[in-house]
């Protein structure tokens, strides 16, 4: 019998389990979402990108965040973000506190900034627009369902934290897409105005603002 590396594995390198990233540790990312087929058109809610969990009935974009530069380049991590739980608002007011955070880092938007061009730059046309979206991201740590340690996304750097600029040059000018393979839209032109500027009324559902 010929043996290939397929029949003898002597020669095959050792396995090398990951240490967990440090929590706090901040690091660019890619995050792109998997698409759970759950609608609601009233709420804004299109695409099949939302998940719906059977055991809770829970609403969630289940979210995979790939780290771009740095020395966890290619790690991924997993975190799902609310859109709506049956026990109350907290979690879908979560859920659109992240969105604002990330979008206020991938576009650059200062998180007090409230003018017309911030305004219009934490608007999305539907999760389309964040699959595929990068920006930066503190890492967490958290116990998974075996109760062992994971590494988690619950917060994302804002452009008021003190290495936000030095670590954006690490991100690239152009993003690709995510579970869609499209091309994440470009944000929308921001240059920050002066602070005395009111953002406008939107007529676009909550969970969009």
């Amino acid at each position: 019998m010929t043996m290939n590396q397929w029949n003898d594995f002597n020669d095959a390198e050792q396995q090398h389990g990951f240490e967990l990233i440090p929590k706090g540790a901040l690091v660019p990312v890619r995050m792109t979402i998997k698409p759970g087929g759950f609608d609601d058109p009233t709420q804004g809610w299109t695409g099949g990108y939302a998940t719906q969990s059977f055991e809770t009935g829970s609403v969630y974009l289940a979210c995979e965040f790939i780290i771009t530069a740095g020395p966890y380049a290619k790690r991924k991590m997993w975190s799902n973000i609310g859109l709506h739980s049956g026990k109350g608002p907290a979690w879908g007011q979560m859920g659109r506190s992240m969105i604002r955070g990330i979008l206020n880092s991938a576009r650059n938007v200062h998180p007090q900034d409230n003018s017309p061009q911030a305004a219009a730059a934490r608007r999305i046309n539907s999760f389309a627009d964040l699959d595929g979206i990068e920006f930066l991201v503190r890492v967490d740590v958290e116990k998974d369902a075996k109760g062992e340690d994971r590494n988690v996304v619950k917060l994302a750097i804002e452009p008021d934290h003190k290495d936000y600029a030095a670590l954006m040059v690490s991100i690239p000018k152009s993003v690709s897409g995510g579970q869609s393979g499209a091309p994440a839209q470009a944000a929308p032109s921001y240059t920050a105005p002066p602070r005395s500027a009111s953002a406008p009324a939107s007529g676009r559902p909550a969970w969009a603002q």
